[in-house]
């Protein structure tokens, strides 16, 4: 029992450190004061595809086409990008994300749709007990996003704004286009 909690937690959290999901997270919560709210869509949207992935196991990549799913995620990350780019300078001063709860929840749903981590979590469920699994997975993911999402909003206070946004922009733009190359291979 123990371990059917442990091994995902531990495994999911430290799969998850330097992710793209977290980096989306990191990125998110440098544009807004709401990081309750951001951190609740995100979870809302780990809940649903990590859930998704314990109880259908291999069933999702056979629901959803994972080249649908890996493009979408890319388009996202590419219009946030260019959005945060093009933005006004008035307007980078400022934390201007203006519906966090659902920035988070849709940026994280697609990008965790066909992850390591839910992967990681459909081969946890079929080796150990559901609900631990999922149990496991959840809290090891909401430990890593916590901590994400209160390093962007420190680093936020600490660096210029203006270049912060700037870098999250690039970032977004990235994420985008490294999904894109996965798609090729």
């Amino acid at each position: 029992m123990i371990k059917d909690l442990l091994i995902p937690l531990i495994s999911v959290a430290l799969a998850e450190v330097g992710d793209k999901t977290q980096l989306t997270l990191f990125c998110l919560s440098a544009k807004t004061k709401n990081h309750f709210t951001l951190f609740g869509g995100a979870m809302l949207a780990f809940f649903i595809v990590d859930g998704m992935a314990v109880l259908a196991g291999d069933f999702i990549a056979r629901l959803i086409p994972l080249i649908f799913i890996k493009t979408v995620s890319a388009l996202l990350f590419l219009s946030f990008g260019v959005s945060f780019l093009m933005q006004k300078l008035e307007d980078q001063t400022t934390c201007s994300l203006k519906q966090p709860f659902w920035s988070g929840f849709s940026m994280i749903f697609f990008s965790e749709m066909g992850d390591k981590t839910q992967i990681a979590s459909i081969v946890f469920a079929s080796n150990y007990q559901c609900l631990y699994v999922f149990a496991g997975v959840i809290t090891g993911l909401g430990l890593i996003s916590f901590l994400t999402i209160q390093l962007g909003n420190t680093l936020y206070g600490k660096i210029n704004s203006k270049f912060l946004h700037k870098l999250s922009g690039v970032l977004f733009i990235l994420l985008g286009i490294s999904t894109f190359i996965s798609l090729l291979f």
